[in-house]
């Protein structure tokens, strides 16, 4: 199975009821949270998605008839994915879930194929449920020949995305023409540096990237001062609350906008340096285990670390090397890679952040810091084979 993504343009009344759709499944979703709090705080027990989804058909539905205006297999899908959040969390692998909000875009419409003729796929346009014909941005991206079983719809700024899930014939990778490795050493001041020489920036450093972020606080500071003069036209119960209301929302797309347009630039420069590091396909390629988790506790590095996206990053390149055949290796985070001299092996006791020159104590050794600990990693005996 593969997922397609990519943007659609919608007519004014696909996108009326595609907005519907997902607001109806996030108000589902956050029911199905609050009724399951309520229930356990009364009678200790946990309602199931399936039971839910009952209630919501018999029950809830006679409440609020606008719910049943929707896909069914839609307003379901977003039940069951509450009940997911809630399974992982008495797993312990989550934490307590959350409610959705409306702007921050988080809740996609499911259509699965119902029907011979839903999910047809042609080189401009495709055929989703209850929506109809939708217009596809990326012409011949989506293959025409294979079989989709599932679409997910969002949208994210005024901008509308469909994930397409297709299933597809495997095709076995090539070999890999080269035989040695390469090591990544991931950072702040710089993105990654390799063991072949290869430097990569900090995007987050770009004039570009602060330009859209300098715009993106100024539109912050005028929307939450928007809100505030809101809450008092609203409570006065004046007649230009409406008009406010136009502008609040005007603000909050710009401020969509600018975080959307922030995520691109990252993806795309990610895509960058991954295409960079795999295109001569060495036989493996060596990172390191970074505990992203201690380095957000620092109040003075939280942001930048957040900005690298490293989590990302490590999942996009495992698909790169998936694809290519490349063997993905990562090393323990007590790994010392930045205290190993790569020429002696011989380990230094004392290497500050500030240190950014490798200079070994036994072979005199000298070196830039990133390149030495990216040489450590590609020479590494122990580490794990990512899959």
């Amino acid at each position: 199975m593969k997922a397609y993504k990519t943007e659609i343009y919608l007519s004014a009344k696909q996108k009326q009821k595609l907005i519907n759709t997902i607001g109806v499944c996030r108000f589902l979703y956050n029911s199905f949270l609050s009724h399951n709090r309520e229930l356990y705080q009364k009678e200790a027990k946990f309602c199931g998605g399936m039971d839910y989804d009952k209630y919501v058909n018999h029950t809830l539905s006679k409440e609020f008839p606008w719910i049943k205006a929707v896909s069914s297999k839609a307003r379901k899908k977003a039940i069951m994915n509450a009940d997911t959040a809630f399974r992982k969390f008495f797993k312990g692998e989550a934490k307590f879930p959350r409610f959705k909000k409306k702007n921050k875009q988080e809740v996609k419409a499911y259509f699965p194929k119902n029907n011979p003729t839903d999910l047809l796929v042609e080189r401009h346009r495709m055929k989703v449920p209850t929506l109809g014909w939708v217009i596809l941005k990326e012409k011949g991206y989506i293959p025409t020949n294979s079989i989709v079983s599932s679409c997910i719809v969002g949208q994210k700024a005024d901008r509308f995305y469909i994930s397409v899930l297709v299933k597809e014939e495997v095709t076995l990778p090539k070999e890999t023409v080269k035989d040695h490795g390469i090591g990544i050493d991931l950072g702040l001041k710089e993105f990654a540096v390799t063991s072949d020489g290869q430097y990569f920036k900090n995007i987050n450093q770009s004039i570009r990237i602060k330009k859209a972020e300098k715009k993106l606080k100024r539109e912050q500071h005028s929307l939450s001062r928007k809100y505030e003069y809101y809450k008092k036209i609203k409570k006065s119960g004046g007649e230009s609350a409406a008009n406010q209301r136009k502008n609040l929302h005007k603000n909050i797309q710009r401020v969509q906008k600018l975080h959307l347009r922030l995520t691109n630039i990252r993806a795309a420069y990610q895509a960058y340096v991954i295409r960079e590091v795999t295109k001569t396909k060495p036989l493996f390629i060596t990172m390191e285990d970074l505990n992203v988790k201690g380095m957000m506790k620092s109040k003075h590095l939280s942001r930048a670390v957040a900005n690298q996206k490293f989590y990302q990053f490590k999942l996009n390149l495992l698909n790169k090397c998936r694809k290519l055949g490349i063997e993905l290796r990562q090393v323990d985070r007590f790994y010392p890679s930045s205290k190993l001299c790569s020429k002696c092996q011989m380990k230094k006791v004392k290497l500050s952040l500030s240190e950014r020159t490798f200079t070994c104590d036994t072979c005199s050794h000298t070196m830039n810091r990133d390149e030495n600990a990216a040489f450590n990693l590609v020479q590494a005996t122990r580490y794990t084979v990512l899959t």
